[in-house]
Order: C-alpha cells, then sequence, then structure tokens
C-alpha cells in the first residue's frame, strides 16, 4: 500500500532531480572562456566568467610564408623576375611652409589612412617581383638642416607613414638625392633606420643594396649624378659595380638622381653617365629629378631610364605636368647569365583627379591622355642615338 502511494511521487521527484541536473549542465556548457594571445601566440588575458584560470589552449599554428629569396624556375631552368620603377616619392611636409600641409590636407580627405598614395597602384607593385623607387625625402623627427634654412623645400615625413611602402609593394628604394639631408645628418640617420625596421632596403653611394628575389642576388646602387662630379663617378662606378659581382650579384641596378628640373630630354652628362654604367657592367639605369618624363635608350642590350618624373609628389598642389609612367621590365637568369627581355610602360597621372594633385598616382585609361605619354616619349628622344623605338603598353604574352 505504501509502495503505491509513494511510487508516483518518487518517479516525479526523479524526473525533477534529472531536469535540474540538465539545466545545470546546459548552464555550465554555456560558461564562455576568453583566452588573449599576442602576435606570438603566448597568453596575455583572459580567463573563465567566474574568475578561474583560463584553460590554456596553444594558438593555432600559423601557415607557412614562402620565402621570397628561394629560387623560382621556369621550365627551361631559367629565372624570370618582373620588376618596377618609379619617379620620386615625397610624403610629408614641406617645413619651409606655413598652415596645413599638402600631405595632411590629403591624409584628412582620406579618413587618416597613412597608406592612400598607393592605394591605385598597389595591385601593380604586390603581383611583381620587386619595386623600386626614388623616396626623395626624410622619415624622422629631427629638425631642420641649418644649412639648408635658405631652401623653399625642407621635407619631412613622420616616421610612421613608412607603412605606405610595404603595404604598396615597394621592397627597396634609391636614397640618394637633394633632399635626404633636408633634417640633417641625424634626420639622415633615423631614416635608414627607418626603412631597414620596416623592412626596405636602401641604396645610396656608399651604401649599396644587396637583397635575393627568387634566388637571385640583385645589387643596387645610388648616386647624384650632377655636372660636377661626372668625372669622380666616371672613376668610381666601375670598381663599384665590380664589387657588386665579387659578392654574387648576378643584377645590377644603378639609379641616378641628375639632370635639370623640367627638361623633358637628358643632358650631355646623364648621357656620358649613364651609357658608361651600362659599358662598366650594370644591367639597367634608372633616373629621377628633372620632375618630368625623359625618353628610353637600349645601349648594348640594356636600357637606360633617364628620368621617371613624379610618382607621388607633395611638393606642389598642382604641378603644370602631372603626366609619369611605371617602368617595368622582365629580365631572366640562365645559367648565370642576365639578359633583359622585355619592357613596358604604364602610363600613369601622380593625382587621381584632374583638377589638384592628391598624391595618389593612377594609372591613366583614357586613350588620348596615354597617347600624350606615348608621343611625349617618342618626340624628346628623337635626338639620342639609342633612343627605343617602341614604348610598349603590354608584355609580348599580355592580351
Amino acid at each position: 500500500m505504501f509502495k503505491k502511494r509513494f511510487l508516483p511521487l518518487l518517479m516525479m521527484l526523479c524526473l525533477l532531480l534529472c531536469a535540474f541536473a540538465a539545466v545545470t549542465v546546459a548552464e555550465e556548457e554555456e560558461e564562455v572562456i576568453l583566452i588573449i594571445y599576442d602576435a606570438e601566440g603566448n597568453v596575455v588575458g583572459g580567463g573563465g566568467e567566474d574568475g578561474t584560470e583560463p584553460i590554456l589552449t596553444p594558438a593555432p599554428t600559423p601557415e607557412p610564408t614562402p620565402d621570397p629569396s628561394l629560387p623560382v624556375y621556369e621550365a627551361d631552368g631559367s629565372i624570370l623576375l618582373t620588376m618596377s620603377f618609379t619617379g620620386d616619392v615625397t610624403i610629408g611636409s614641406n617645413t619651409q611652409s606655413g598652415g596645413k600641409s599638402i600631405f595632411d590636407k590629403e591624409l584628412g580627405a582620406n579618413d587618416g589612412d597613412i597608406n592612400f598614395p598607393f592605394k591605385n597602384t598597389r595591385d601593380i607593385f604586390l603581383s611583381d617581383d620587386l619595386t623600386m623607387v626614388n623616396f626623395e625625402g626624410t622619415l624622422t623627427t629631427a629638425g631642420k638642416n641649418r644649412d639648408r634654412l635658405d631652401n623653399s623645400f625642407l621635407f619631412r615625413a613622420d616616421p610612421k607613414f613608412v607603412s605606405m611602402l610595404p603595404y604598396g609593394g615597394v621592397e627597396t628604394v634609391s636614397l640618394e638625392n637633394n633632399h635626404v639631408l633636408d633634417m640633417g645628418e641625424d634626420g639622415l640617420a633615423e631614416t635608414k633606420k627607418t626603412l631597414l625596421s620596416a623592412g626596405i632596403t636602401y641604396a645610396s653611394e656608399d651604401e649599396p643594396a644587396i637583397f635575393t628575389v627568387k634566388g637571385v642576388k640583385i645589387g643596387s646602387l645610388a648616386y647624384q649624378g650632377w655636372r660636377d662630379r661626372k668625372e669622380k663617378l666616371l672613376g668610381k662606378i666601375p670598381g663599384d659595380i665590380e664589387d657588386l659581382r665579387s659578392r654574387g650579384c648576378q643584377i645590377v641596378i644603378v639609379s641616378f638622381h641628375w639632370g635639370n628640373e623640367k627638361d623633358y630630354a637628358p643632358t650631355e652628362t646623364q648621357i656620358a653617365l649613364g651609357r658608361a654604367t651600362i659599358d662598366a657592367g650594370a644591367d639597367l639605369v634608372v633616373g629621377h629629378h628633372s620632375h618630368r618624363i625623359n625618353p628610353i635608350e637600349c645601349y648594348n642590350g640594356r636600357y637606360i631610364c633617364y628620368s621617371l618624373g613624379n610618382f607621388s609628389f607633395a611638393g606642389h598642389n598642382k604641378p603644370d605636368d602631372m603626366s609619369t609612367f611605371i617602368f617595368q621590365i622582365r629580365m631572366r637568369v640562365r645559367d648565370g647569365i642576365t639578359t633583359s627581355e622585355e619592357f613596358k610602360i604604364i602610363p600613369c597621372r601622380i593625382s587621381s583627379r584632374t583638377d589638384k594633385n592628391d598624391l595618389i598616382p593612377t594609372p591613366y585609361e583614357k586613350g588620348n591622355h596615354i597617347e600624350a605619354v606615348l608621343t611625349n616619349l617618342s618626340k624628346n628622344g628623337k635626338s639620342l642615338n639609342y633612343a627605343v623605338e617602341e614604348y610598349p603598353l603590354k608584355w609580348s604574352d599580355e592580351e
């Protein structure tokens, strides 16, 4: 009688206990445990909601990054490199001007995005094997060079702006021009340190850059090629190139800051230095300073780009000529021998706008703009004995 009376109550009690246990387990399973890792995968914070120590689960192992220095062979056993070159990259402020700088205004217009100058060319530079620009200015907090206070332009950029270079696909720079000492020796030293800390190699007259791309060792030299330095450089450059060759460089690139501002064709000094540099064993010569594009020569199977003009240029809010171009070249290394396969140019405006310079280099899309660049280069190359006959806009295998 007792069992019959209390059996239903016992069964109901068991069901209630089971339901309570299930709710308890569910509540326990819903507890959120937050584990915070630093960049190296070390636990730096977090824990259970009840204050208990977190369960230490190792951070996921990142996928390995391909080593850019490892050889990448074509079907015939050669290595093919595609490299891009531009003219002047001048960012930051002209400390000789009052008020808000051109760069700061455009930085604000781009919501403070430090990397804005390369947003329309980034894909081009990320798809090649190497990109080099002429970095004309400083990345420093140092004060003005007191020996240059009479100059109209002294450029200084916050060191944090260096991020735009790796973001934009730039791997190396020429750092030999008439603005590297705008903030004195201390400013130049900080600029060099800042570039290296961002993974950007640089070349100056006494500091060649040496790096490896797809298994090919490349050496880069840079000089200020003014007329009064011609004889010194003619005696110095062959030894500098020979030194790079002795250190195993299979490709040698030489940059010159030279010529006259606003000139559309090279001077006799430029021509003499450019050809002598090829004769001394350089594989490519690229130039800048005139703020204007100059024609290209093919001399003894090697190219001389006398001036690549401006690129991202914070020195003027609307230069009277905003045309430029990206020079791209394919070099092939086979059995230790380097050949220049072909080149093409990408005509650009130094701005994404026509009404002002917004510091964002942008490839031309309209045929008449592209044709104007081609006509300019061809016309001003007529006086050069080795001027290229045409300026391809596509690779031979590009549709």
